[in-house]
């Protein structure tokens, strides 16, 4: 099969399409033919030599793909309601970009009724992200506030509208006019230019001074104190990645007095049976408001596989709105 390889650690041009033996799956797998891979952050960081793949992980990027089942383990698929032909998406320790990927069957999802293969793409890695951590992990309730830092990113599109969706107040942050505007489209009740105004001072103002109840952050570092500033009484903080920087200085008489949690997860290293509780939940929460149109994906750009570094290269300039996809 064709792979897209990291040939060495380095920039978007270390990226090239190669030849790799087809993977083979074991039990409890299904394989994929890909149609479409997602790009995601942290294959941008693998590829810098900054993200260690796990352990038993193919060293292949790609964490989210899009196809057909061809084969795999007959009892597992039949367990699971699929069968070979069917459509999937599915994600994925690694592997995703190349032609074929193997996945655990417990990761995969049906593609949505309507939806494109890089439609499907698009879904897994940002839906189960954020379903762990602001549902799961930081316990967003309807009628609370949430605030997503980078309301642009992957991630930041798939939090605006899952947490409008399912009834809370969002408040979205980014770097420019333009992108607080497509926050807005999107279903953010707010947006806030991070370069022109202080989020924390405008979050507190947008709630009357209560604060925020769910910070999902993307970027740790000085944010963090800003952000306990602004959180409510028996707020949450979620931190999944430390764009910012890994240390922070906050306000501990603040976590104390407000009741405050500060946590964070990785999903990538999780066991096979964590994601697949996830992904049950998104198909019994989630996956219908993807159908009803209440939850729509939003792709920025689409390259073919071969073209994988200048996806990278669009990734590393933050000038996308959403998502963006390799295709096969």
């Amino acid at each position: 099969m064709k792979a897209v390889e990291i040939t060495a650690y380095g920039k978007p041009d270390v990226l090239r399409l190669g030849e790799r033996p087809a993977p083979v799956p074991g039990p409890g797998e299904l394989l994929i033919r890909v149609a479409a891979s997602g790009i995601n952050r942290p294959d941008v960081l693998q590829r810098t030599g900054n993200y260690p793949v796990p352990p038993g992980a193919s060293d292949i990027p790609g964490l989210e793909v899009a196809g057909e089942i061809v084969d795999g383990d007959a009892k597992a698929m039949a367990a699971a309601g699929f069968k070979k032909g069917d459509r999937v998406c599915a994600l994925v320790a690694g592997g995703g970009y190349a032609q074929l990927c193997v996945a655990p069957v417990g990761q995969c999802l049906p593609v949505p009724k309507g939806f494109s293969d890089i439609e499907a793409a698009s879904l897994p890695e940002t839906f189960f992200t954020v379903w762990s951590n602001v549902f799961d992990r930081g316990r967003l309730q309807a009628g609370e506030t949430f605030m997503v830092q980078g309301g642009t990113s992957g991630i930041g599109v798939t939090a605006i509208q899952m947490a409008k969706a399912l009834g809370a107040t969002v408040i979205a942050t980014a770097g420019s006019d333009d992108k607080c505007e497509a926050c807005v489209k999107l279903g953010a009740d707010h947006a806030i230019n991070y370069k022109t105004q202080d989020f924390a001072d405008e979050a507190k103002k947008l709630t009357g001074g209560a604060g925020v109840n769910v910070i999902l952050d993307m970027v740790a570092g000085d944010y963090v104190a800003r952000e306990v500033g602004c959180m409510a009484e028996d707020a949450r903080l979620v931190i999944i990645a430390v764009q910012g920087g890994t240390k922070s200085e906050f306000n501990s008489g603040q976590v104390l007095r407000k009741r405050l949690m500060i946590t964070g997860s990785t999903l990538r290293p999780r066991p096979v049976e964590f994601k697949a509780d996830i992904a049950r939940s998104l198909k019994a929460k989630v996956w219908p408001l993807l159908e009803s149109g209440a939850i729509k994906p939003v792709i920025h750009s689409t390259f073919p596989a071969a073209e994988a570094a200048k996806a990278h290269e669009l990734m590393e300039s933050n000038q996308h709105i959403g998502k963006i996809v390799l295709t096969w």
